[in-house]
């Protein structure tokens, strides 16, 4: 297991984290990363994390995340052209 993992999984163990809280603490970030990197794009984010786009509005609805893509995009933002290819897919499955 990837050793940023490891300790992740530590820290929530000592602090006392229950499972289910842990897996929501989770998976709010991975979505709230992941759209940022979509640039508020819904579909591209769904796609990121490889769900369907109404799981992802239920979920947004579920942690309270705003779901407004930003009015403009930054000028000058080096390495982000606001496509799917700037969007991780899905990591490698285990076997």
């Amino acid at each position: 297991m990837n050793a940023g993992f490891e300790t992740l999984i530590d820290h929530l163990v000592q602090g006392g984290f229950f499972l289910e809280e842990a897996v929501e603490i989770l998976e709010k970030g991975m979505i709230e990363r992941v759209l940022r990197r979509a640039e508020g794009n819904q579909s591209e984010a769904a796609k990121g994390l490889g769900i369907h786009r109404n799981t992802l509005l239920r979920k947004m609805v579920e942690y309270g995340i705003d779901g407004k893509r930003p009015r403009s995009k930054p000028v000058g933002k080096a390495g982000s052209s606001g496509k799917a290819s700037d969007v991780p897919v899905r990591s490698r499955r285990r076997a």
